[in-house]
């Protein structure tokens, strides 16, 4: 089973431990960080939103070993509303949504209507998924792509996208991951986060709200976008295996376990330096 250890939300972060557990960091004061009780996880989201004065809560998703899925934080459209989910095996979360990717290649979404983010039920043969702000993205078995929801800059022109391994969505621009290691971009390109042309060897890339992180194959990370506090700080980080964007702030899993944080730590975001034990991704 494919899917996220690492998150990162608009003020919140999730680390996904080898036990099953999770952990969480930042406000949580709309009760995203509510994960205590938590267990049998697999995989994590966690609803991102870019920073303003109207999107200040967010929400935590799980995936649970035996397919269910559990949510907490704010559900005012209901995006927390997945308890009678079955046989999921991957969930994105994004403003007021929430997508979870069942194993016969099937999507469910729960959540925000408008936008038309939350139109996938005719997607078939999807094996990854992404949430923007008002878009989705999937990932079909044949390495292709397909988006709805908002596309006023153009972040849901994906159709001509070949050989794409992974994808990932910000609040108006979107990646894809190709099977060569290089780094697609389409949407909003006003604050750098689409100048990934020239990234190479590749294994993992996360969309922030207005940056791009990406994994090289030695451990390394780049980026590219807004670094307006300092999320694209991490030119340092050495032996990362995964990372997770989020609206301002950037976390790292390094192999050993640890965690590593870079950006925006207004609310505790970023206070991940005593995570250990965080399970190496699939």
């Amino acid at each position: 089973m494919k899917g996220s250890v690492i998150a990162a939300g608009r003020r919140h972060s999730l680390g996904l431990c080898g036990d099953g557990t999770v952990l969480a960091a930042g406000a949580g004061t709309a009760g995203e960080c509510r994960v205590d009780g938590w267990g049998g996880v697999v995989a994590v989201a966690a609803g991102n939103v870019h920073t303003a004065p109207n999107t200040g809560r967010s929400h935590s998703v799980g995936v649970c070993a035996d397919g269910t899925v559990v949510a907490t934080g704010w559900s005012g459209a209901g995006q927390c509303d997945v308890g009678s989910w079955r046989g999921v095996t991957q969930v994105a979360a994004g403003w007021r949504r929430t997508l979870g990717l069942v194993g016969d290649g099937t999507v469910l979404a729960a959540g925000r209507a408008q936008d038309g983010a939350g139109e996938v039920g005719d997607w078939r043969e999807m094996v990854g998924l992404a949430c923007g702000d008002w878009h989705s993205v999937g990932l079909r078995a044949d390495g292709t792509a397909v988006a709805v929801g908002n596309n006023s800059r153009g972040q849901c022109a994906v159709d001509r996208w070949r050989g794409i391994a992974a994808v990932a969505a910000g609040c108006l621009h979107t990646v894809g991951l190709t099977d060569e290691g290089r780094v697609l971009a389409v949407g909003d390109g006003s604050a750098g986060a689409c100048d990934v042309g020239t990234w190479r060897d590749l294994v993992a890339v996360s969309a922030g709200s207005h940056h791009t992180v990406g994994v090289t194959a030695t451990g390394r990370v780049v980026a590219a976008g807004s670094n307006d506090f300092g999320q694209c700080d991490v030119v340092g980080w050495h032996g990362i295996v995964a990372v997770a964007a989020g609206s301002t702030h950037t976390v790292g899993l390094r192999a050993d376990g640890t965690a590593v944080a870079a950006g925006n730590n207004e609310q505790g975001q970023c206070d991940i330096t005593g995570w250990t034990a965080i399970r190496r991704p699939d």
